[in-house]
């Protein structure tokens, strides 16, 4: 766990100390994250979007992950702080922390339920998977405006 970005030695060993090594007891990630506190709430009744904040969980390791977070973002080209940059515009920082949060403690799970090491994918991994997508919506907008693309200048 020390190798995800931010943790470091002392960070593994809080969340090793609350959690444990054993990931039997928690059915799936999901419940994991909802029993530290760092799941995000989805309260949403007859299209209307309520609060959405996070679950009650265990305070001690909800407070360590949210620390983590912010040295993980500290880190230069890596995915976590890539991925908090695209939440910080939409979310804000401290939403987009909790978001990372959840993201280091999904990743010491499968480590631990794995015993597999940590894969950084890098800084640019969220903007080569939008790529195709970008290209192709601006290929719309440039259509709507009476540009005329042909094949060989969209490849």
């Amino acid at each position: 766990m020390e190798t995800i970005p931010g943790v470091g030695r002392d960070g593994a060993a809080y969340i090793l100390a609350e959690i444990g090594d054993d990931m039997g007891r928690f059915p799936s990630q999901q419940h994991l994250a909802s029993w530290a506190g760092v799941s995000p709430g989805c309260n949403e009744s007859g299209g209307k979007k309520k609060s959405s904040r996070t679950t009650h969980g265990n305070k001690y390791l909800k407070s360590i992950v949210t620390q983590l977070a912010w040295a993980a973002t500290r880190t230069k080209n890596t995915y976590l702080r890539s991925k908090y940059d695209s939440l910080v515009g939409r979310r804000g920082k401290k939403r987009a922390l909790v978001a990372i949060g959840h993201k280091i403690l999904i990743a010491a799970y499968f480590i631990l339920k794995d015993k597999t090491a940590y894969r950084e994918l890098g800084g640019e991994y969220l903007d080569s998977r939008k790529k195709d997508r970008q290209i192709q919506r601006y290929m719309d907008k440039l259509r709507e405006l009476g540009v005329e693309i042909s094949t060989e200048m969209a490849a």
